[in-house]
């Protein structure tokens, strides 16, 4: 083999070597093919978002020793549950919904001031027309000025049990799983009606992080 050819050879080699670590730099050479689609994910609906609170348990045996002279109530706004209980037993374990955020849900000790089974409230409700047609819903007496022809109509607060003077009460209410009312203590049909039942007026009311 002449030098001179000896050289070229030479040189393509070093070329080639050259452009293989370029191309494994630079990630040349054929593409990889697509990924596999992964799986859609199906949307979920806003109320499956919402937390579901375990429905009110009863302690029979405890209940059956109930009076209204031996019961206190326990309010846990960070569970979300109130609990009817006799001694240290829980009779009645029911969900609640309590005071949002800027309306929260006054703690401390209270004690039953009223039973009303069919109260309403003065500050919250809905403006309504001579026929009793709602024109607008959802206001505050306090705040919302009525419109022409209308007449406020108080908010349904069905086995209402008061706790303060200024209408703060617990009562049959919707329970989305989370603090949502204006400062009441809303509870489930059927817990509303057995903790009514089953309380009389100064009957204890603690309210807290319990």
């Amino acid at each position: 083999m002449s030098p001179r050819l000896a050289r070229t050879l030479c040189i393509l080699g070093l070329l080639a070597v050259a452009m293989a670590a370029q191309a494994q730099l630079f990630h040349f050479g054929p593409k990889p093919g697509p990924k596999p689609a992964q799986p859609v994910q199906p949307v979920r609906k806003a109320n499956e978002l919402i937390h579901r609170q375990e429905p009110l348990k009863i302690n029979q045996s405890v209940l059956k020793q109930a009076t209204p002279d031996s019961v206190r109530i326990v309010v846990s706004i960070p569970k979300q549950r109130a609990w009817l209980m006799v001694g240290e037993e829980i009779a009645a374990d029911g969900p609640i919904s309590s005071g949002k955020r800027g309306h929260s849900s006054p703690t401390g000790h209270f004690t039953v001031m009223e039973k009303d089974p069919n109260h309403h409230s003065t500050l919250y409700g809905d403006y309504v027309d001579s026929s009793g047609r709602t024109v607008r819903a959802g206001v505050s007496a306090r705040i919302d000025s009525a419109p022409s022809g209308t007449h406020f109509q108080g908010a349904t607060m069905k086995w209402f049990l008061r706790l303060t003077s200024d209408g703060v009460g617990m009562h049959i209410g919707i329970l989305p799983g989370y603090p949502a009312s204006h400062g009441c203590i809303r509870e489930s049909v059927d817990g509303a009606k057995l903790f009514y039942d089953n309380v009389k007026v100064g009957t204890p009311v603690d309210v807290g992080d319990y």
